[in-house]
C-alpha cells in the first residue's frame, strides 16, 4: 500500500440501485485492502427520493469512510463512463494521508427581513479547498457564494447544485452517513493536502470587447453607446453562417476579469448567460449583476468551443505539474454538457482522464456548478469543474 494519495472509483448501472451501489462500492475500493478510506462521494441517478436516501446510505455503510458525501444526480460519472437518466451509482474514495476533513451541513434560518445560513464553520490557516453540494431549491446558493470569498477569507470551493429531482423537496443529500432533504452539506480540507481547482467554462469570444455604458442590476440598456440587444446582433450578423446558427442557442457574456488589462483574450472573461431580451427597451438581461464601466465581450458556446476550452484548461495544468503525479479527480459537469452539448456523455470524463493521464475520476451531472475563477468562487452553468488530486 502507498503511503501518499490514493483514489478509487466506481461506477454500476441496474435497475436495482442497491446492487449498482454494492457494485460500484466494490470497484472503488479495488486498491483500499483493508484500509478505510478518508473521504467518500456517492452520487445517485434515477431513483424516487426515498430510494435515492437508501441507497446513500447503504453506499455510505459499505464504504466506512471516515467521511462522506453525496446527493440525488440527473446523471453518474465514473470508470471511463458518464451516464445520463439512467439507474445508477457512482462512487469516488480518497486517502488522504496528512489531511483534515472537517464536515458541515448548511440550513437555511428565514425571518421576515433576511435569511441566515447556520453551521458555517470558520476558516482555519491550514484549510486548503472546500467540496459543497448543494439542494437548489432550499438553499441560496448564489447569496452563499458572492459572500464565500469574504466570510471564508478566499478559501477556494469547489462542489455542484444536485440535480435529477422534479421538485422542490425531492433532493436527497448525504452527509458522513445521515441524509438531509434541504440546504448544503460539504467539507473542508486542509492540512497536507495538495489540490487544485480547475474550471472549464465552455466558451469562446466573439465580436470585440465592449463597455457597459447603461445598465441596472443584472440589465444592459447600453453597450458602448447602442443599445445592448442592437450590439449582439450586430456580432451576430458579422459572424460566419455556421456560427451564427450556433449563436441563437448558445450566445453568452463573458465579463472582464482584469479590468485593466489593454487586450483581452480566451480566459480573461468569466461567462454569464444572457437569459432575456427586450425587444422594444433593446435591453439584455443578463444572469449577474453588471455595472456601467464593466468591460464584457459576447462569447459562444458550442460543442468545438467547449471542447477545446476543457483540453487547454487541462493541459496547462498538467504542464505546470509535469514533475508531480496526479492521483486521480472529481469531476462535475453540467447538465447542459454531456449528450445535450456532445454526441456522448462520456465526453468531458474522457478528456479529464486522457489530458491528464489518469484513470481514477468519477463525479456528477450537476444543476449548476461551484469553482474558482481568478481566485474568487462563482456559480457557473455549463462548465465542467474539476478537483484534482495530487500525491
Amino acid at each position: 500500500m502507498t503511503s501518499g494519495t490514493l483514489i478509487g472509483d466506481g461506477l454500476a448501472l441496474d435497475s436495482d440501485l442497491f446492487a449498482a451501489a454494492d457494485s460500484a462500492v466494490e470497484a472503488a475500493l479495488t486498491e483500499f485492502g483493508d484500509i478505510a478510506p478518508d473521504l467518500a462521494c456517492i452520487f445517485v441517478s434515477g431513483g424516487a427520493p426515498a430510494e435515492t436516501a437508501a441507497v446513500l446510505a447503504h453506499a455510505a455503510a459499505a464504504i466506512g469512510a471516515r467521511n462522506s458525501l453525496g446527493c440525488t444526480a440527473h446523471g453518474v460519472i465514473g470508470q471511463g463512463r458518464g451516464v445520463e437518466s439512467a439507474r445508477g451509482v457512482s462512487v469516488w474514495v480518497a486517502r488522504l494521508p496528512g489531511v483534515e476533513v472537517r464536515a458541515f451541513h448548511l440550513e437555511v434560518m428565514r425571518t421576515t427581513e433576511s435569511i441566515a445560513i447556520l453551521g458555517m464553520p470558520e476558516r482555519r490557516e491550514a484549510d486548503v479547498v472546500g467540496l459543497v453540494l448543494a439542494d437548489p431549491w432550499s438553499f441560496p446558493i448564489d447569496g452563499f457564494i458572492d459572500h464565500s470569498d469574504t466570510v471564508l477569507n478566499g478559501l477556494p470551493l469547489v462542489g455542484g447544485l444536485a440535480s435529477g429531482a422534479n421538485q422542490s423537496g425531492e433532493t436527497r443529500l448525504l452527509l458522513d452517513g445521515h441524509v438531509h432533504e434541504r440546504g448544503a452539506v460539504g467539507v473542508f480540507l486542509g492540512g497536507d493536502l495538495s489540490v487544485h481547482a480547475l474550471v472549464s467554462q465552455g466558451c469562446r469570444p466573439i465580436g470585440q470587447p465592449m463597455t457597459v455604458t447603461d445598465s441596472e442590476d443584472s440589465l444592459i440598456f447600453a453597450l458602448a453607446g447602442r443599445p445592448a440587444l442592437e450590439q449582439a446582433m450586430a456580432v451576430v450578423d458579422a459572424l460566419p453562417e455556421l456560427d451564427r446558427a450556433m449563436a441563437i442557442r448558445g450566445l453568452q457574456l463573458g465579463v472582464a476579469i482584469d479590468e485593466y488589462r489593454d487586450d483581452f483574450a480566451h480566459g480573461d472573461f468569466l461567462v454569464r448567460g444572457i437569459v432575456g431580451a427586450d425587444q422594444v427597451a433593446g435591453s439584455l438581461t443578463i444572469g449577474d449583476v453588471i455595472g456601467v464601466g464593466t468591460t464584457v465581450q459576447f462569447q459562444l458556446r458550442d460543442a468545438d468551443a467547449a471542447h477545446e476550452d476543457l483540453t487547454e484548461v487541462l493541459s496547462a495544468f498538467r504542464n505546470s505539474r509535469s514533475a508531480q503525479p496526479i492521483a486521480g479527480a472529481l469531476l462535475i459537469t453540467c447538465t447542459g454538457r454531456g449528450r445535450s452539448l456532445f454526441e456522448s456523455g462520456d465526453h468531458d470524463i474522457d478528456s479529464v482522464r486522457d489530458t491528464l493521464g489518469i484513470d481514477r475520476v468519477a463525479g456528477f451531472f450537476a444543476a449548476g456548478e461551484i469553482g474558482p475563477v481568478a481566485g474568487r468562487n462563482h456559480l457557473h452553468g455549463f462548465t465542467a469543474t474539476v478537483l484534482a488530486f495530487c500525491g
